[in-house]
């Protein structure tokens, strides 16, 4: 595979291509120029989620246990012949799910198999608490995964935001409320939308003067937000604005999110997660139609999801932003393998997560389930994959995140699946990729790792204007890891651009010097 990398404004290890000489610029682009140019091509992760639980074993069907299926469901089994087999694979799709087949058959569908974690709690209520905060069954966590991870990134917010820096919103849902998805360590790092077209309105901004007591605190943080939510809207409004024409949606709830999200990141949002909501998927009475199982509420809800899908891939295409946007469903749990009495199927364990894009490594990842050859109604299937190994691969792949990193937002050590076709990085199981800068926010030293190629290079520290204000290191070091110590102790409260820069490559990495540090 061509080893590619790619510019991050998110402070990630990058390559700058098509301006590097032996050493120097060869183009009269400065770095705060090219981070800006870059700003285009940031990746977005576009999360939806299938609330209530989705039943897995309908959704993809185990041909080569279809007896035993057939055996455990009797009155909710797809026929055989109705399903949409998988080529080379003892696999099928659901008969409602031709364009997601399809996005298989062209290798920009990944399906994860049996995705779930130990000791699996049937709540709605606490088993999305758990796939959204990335905890352990027993561990009760008031941050999301991916709240850590903006935080991560942005550790100054609200604090200051937006800038010029980053004037766009750290993360979109679109629907009601808040989730603890977002929910960073101090703060909600995302902001909820229902429709650009009437989300802009003019917030009051008093900037009368508070009482330094707690009450006042209080309302200076209220004051903040509400100033916030103006600047945001009005940005918001403005990338809606931007796009002239989309491609022709279904007239659905979830298709008309995604119409939002592709709309506003072709209207030149940085935003880089999004999560979009469908319902209904708790089943427990008339899954199917009594008298036809390929139709019914699931068939109904997995039409929807898969037109809306393919509207939304065809939008992307549509707008010229198909290579930047990668999708990842989830659920909260799925179903039981025995159907019930009602012809539906009760809370389960683990099931398939689909991983869409055309930056994926399509394909199936784990083994077919193996159904019990008893019948009973505690009979799960067993998870191949626990959830944070999905949400792992995708940080350290798709937004080039290092393995600490990643263990440190994920609270924990997970395998990596290969999903991203085209990762960010190379090196993606090691803990050193191209280049690494740690700690950052800075303290007073800092240590820059980079993997060397054996010829010469220079590592040079820049500032926010593109200014080169240090050079630490030139010459040729031997080829493999090179390590490059810093002193930072004297070095004024602000961001930071580190080069790596040589004959065949350039990395480049966004750091920041905190006043609490």
């Amino acid at each position: 595979m061509k080893r590619r990398s790619f510019i991050k404004h998110l402070g990630h290890a990058v390559a700058v291509p098509g301006v590097v000489g032996s050493f120097g610029f060869t183009s009269p682009l400065s770095v705060a120029r090219m981070i800006e140019s870059a700003r285009e091509t940031n990746r977005v992760l576009v999360m939806i989620f299938l609330s209530g639980g989705n039943d897995g074993l309908n959704t993809i069907v185990p041909l080569d246990e279809y007896s035993r299926y057939d055996l455990h469901r009797p009155n909710v089994a797809l026929p055989e012949s109705s399903l949409l087999n998988l080529p080379n694979r003892s696999l099928a799709f659901h008969p409602s799910l031709s364009f997601l087949r399809s996005l298989y058959d062209e290798k920009r569908l990944a399906i994860v198999q049996s995705v779930g974690y130990p000791n699996q709690n049937f709540s709605h209520f606490r088993s999305t608490d758990i796939w959204m905060s990335a905890s352990d069954s027993n561990e009760f966590l008031t941050s999301g995964w991916t709240g850590r991870l903006l935080n991560h990134e942005f550790p100054d917010y609200p604090e200051g935001y937006p800038n010029d820096d980053f004037e766009d919103p750290l993360a979109i849902e679109i629907g009601n409320g808040g989730s603890l998805l977002f929910q960073g360590p101090t703060a909600a790092m995302s902001m909820t939308i229902s429709n650009p077209n009437d989300f802009y309105r003019l917030i009051s901004n008093n900037t009368g003067e508070v009482p330094d007591t707690l009450a006042g605190d209080k309302l200076k943080h209220i004051r903040l937000i509400a100033q916030q939510s103006q600047q945001y809207g009005e940005v918001v409004k403005k990338a809606s604005e931007r796009v002239g024409q989309q491609v022709e949606y279904p007239q659905s709830y979830l298709a008309n999110q995604l119409k939002i999200v592709s709309r506003l990141i072709a209207g030149g949002l940085r935003t880089p997660v999004y999560l979009v909501r469908i319902g209904g998927f708790d089943t427990h009475a008339d899954q199917v139609d009594r008298s036809d199982p390929t139709r019914g509420w699931h068939a109904n809800l997995l039409n929807d999801l898969d037109s809306s899908i393919n509207a939304f891939m065809s939008d992307l295409e549509y707008l010229g932003i198909d290579d930047k946007v990668l999708g990842m469903t989830f659920s909260e749990f799925g179903r039981r393998i025995i159907a019930n009495a009602s012809f539906g199927t009760d809370h389960g364990s683990a099931a398939p997560m689909f991983v869409f894009g055309n930056k994926v490594n399509g394909g199936v990842y784990g083994e077919d389930p193996v159904l019990p050859s008893n019948r009973s109604s505690q009979n799960n299937l067993p998870a191949q994959y626990d959830f944070r190994s999905v949400y792992g691969s995708v940080l350290e792949q798709w937004f080039a995140m290092g393995k600490s990193d990643v263990n440190s937002i994920l609270l924990g050590d997970f395998p990596s699946l290969p999903i991203v076709e085209d990762p960010a990085f190379i090196g993606i199981n090691s803990d050193v990729v191209e280049m690494s800068v740690f700690p950052n926010p800075l303290k007073n030293q800092a240590n820059i790792v980079f993997i060397s190629d054996g010829e010469p290079v220079e590592v040079s520290i820049f500032d926010r204007q593109g200014r080169k204000i240090q050079q630490l290191y030139q010459g040729t070091p031997v080829s493999g890891k090179k390590m490059i110590e810093w002193n930072t102790s004297t070095l004024p409260i602000g961001v930071y651009i580190v080069l790596v820069k040589g004959q065949n490559m350039t990395f480049s990495r966004q750091v920041i010097k905190r006043k609490d540090f």
